[in-house]
C-alpha cells in the first residue's frame, strides 16, 4: 500500500510517499480502516514537538487522526463489522490503510461526509477535555480563547456555543475574527499581544471569565490569569509563540481560588487517552450528528499532495481544518 513517512534531517521534517509499505493486519483490540480522510495538525510538522514521534534520521509514519471504512477486525473487538464507518485518533493516518485502537474508534454520523469525519477526533477530544472534563464549562458561562482562529480555538468556539456558553476570542487577523463572528463569536478582540483584559472586563461586567484557553503560550499566560473570575479555570494547550515560561500571580491564584491545568496526551497511556472517548460519544456525537456543532473544513487536498497541504497549514491562512483525502485507488 502507499503511505507517507517523515524523517528529521538536521531539524527539517521531510515527507516522502512510499508505494511498497505492507498493509498491516489488525492485532487484538484493533480495527483496520480504508482511509478516506485524515486531518492535518500543526504539531505533526514541528520538529521535536512529539506528535509524529520522529527521531533524527529515522523515517516514521505520520498523521494522527483519520476516518474510513472498516476492512478487518482484530481479536476481541466487539460492536464493529466490515463496512462500518469509523473515525478516531490513530498513528500513521496518512496512508491508504490505517490501524486504530478500537477504544479510540467512534462511529461516523450519517450526515457527516468523509472530510468532516477526518477532521473531528484529535482536536475534538482535546477540546472536550478542556471544556467538559477539566474545564467544567456551563451554559451561560463566559469563555476566553486566546488564539481563537487556531484549529483548537475554532473547535472550542463551536463547541462552547453548542453548549450555550458565551465566547470572547483574540486573534491577530481581523478578517478571521469577522468570519468567526458569523459562527457565533460574541466578542472579537483583534490582537496578538497581552492587552485584552480590558475587553474581557467590559464584556463580563468586571467579573472575568469562568474558563480561559491559552493556545498562544507564555506571552499571554499572565493576561489569561488576570482575566479569570473567582474560581476560574485556565487551560494551557499550546505555545506557538515559543515562550515556555511566564509569570504567575500567586496572590490571584490564592485569593480567587483559581485552577490551572494542562491539556496534552504526550505522557498518557493508551488507556488514559481512550477514557474520554465514551463521554465524547455520549455528549458531543449527537451535536455533531445534527449540525449543532459544525465541523469546518477549510481545504481538502488529494492524497498525493500532502506537501501542498502541509505548506497551506504552515502559511496559517486557513480557518478550520485542512484535510488529506484518501487515495483514489484504495
Amino acid at each position: 500500500m502507499r503511505a507517507y513517512r517523515m524523517q528529521d534531517i538536521d531539524g527539517r521534517l521531510l515527507l516522502q510517499l512510499h508505494d511498497d509499505i505492507p498493509r498491516p493486519d489488525p492485532g487484538p483490540g484493533q480495527l483496520l480502516l480504508r482511509m478516506r480522510a485524515a486531518g492535518l495538525n500543526r504539531g505533526e510538522f514541528i520538529a521535536g514537538h512529539g506528535l509524529h514521534g520522529a527521531k533524527a534520521g529515522v523515517a516514521k509514519p505520520v498523521g494522527t487522526e483519520a476516518a474510513g471504512e472498516v476492512l478487518a477486525i482484530g481479536a476481541g473487538v466487539q460492536g464493529w463489522k466490515p463496512g462500518d464507518r469509523a473515525m478516531g485518533r490513530c498513528p500513521g493516518a496518512f496512508a491508504e490503510c490505517v490501524l486504530i485502537d478500537s477504544r479510540e474508534a467512534m462511529p461516523v454520523p450519517a450526515a457527516m461526509d468523509w472530510p468532516q469525519a477526518g477532521a473531528v477526533a484529535l482536536t475534538g477530544l482535546v477540546v472536550y477535555d478542556m471544556l467538559v472534563l477539566q474545564g467544567r464549562l456551563q451554559t451561560g458561562d463566559w469563555l476566553l480563547v486566546a488564539g481563537v482562529s487556531s484549529g483548537v480555538g475554532v473547535n472550542a468556539l463551536l463547541a462552547a456555543k453548542a453548549m450555550g456558553a458565551k465566547v470572547i476570542g483574540t486573534s491577530g487577523s481581523a478578517a478571521k475574527l469577522a468570519r468567526l463572528q458569523a459562527l457565533g463569536l460574541d466578542v472579537a478582540v483583534a490582537t496578538r499581544s497581552a492587552d485584552f483584559l480590558g475587553a474581557v472586563q467590559q464584556a463580563t461586567g468586571g467579573q472575568g471569565v469562568a474558563l480561559a484557553i491559552d493556545t498562544v503560550g507564555g506571552s499571554v499566560f499572565a493576561e489569561c490569569v488576570s482575566a479569570l473570575a473567582f474560581q476560574g479555570r485556565l487551560a494551557m494547550v499550546g505555545y506557538v509563540d515559543g515562550l515556555l515560561r511566564a509569570e504567575l500571580d500567586l496572590q490571584a491564584l490564592h485569593a480567587k481560588r483559581l485552577q490551572l491545568f494542562g491539556v496534552s496526551n504526550k505522557l498518557r497511556t493508551p488507556q488514559q487517552r481512550a477514557e474520554a472517548v465514551p463521554g465524547f460519544i455520549a455528549d458531543w456525537l449527537p451535536l455533531l450528528a445534527d449540525g449543532r456543532m459544525p465541523v469546518i473544513v477549510d481545504k481538502l487536498f488529494a492524497f498525493e499532495h500532502l506537501d501542498q497541504a502541509r505548506a497551506a497549514m504552515e502559511a496559517a491562512e486557513h480557518l478550520g481544518k485542512i484535510v488529506l483525502s484518501g487515495s483514489p485507488g484504495n
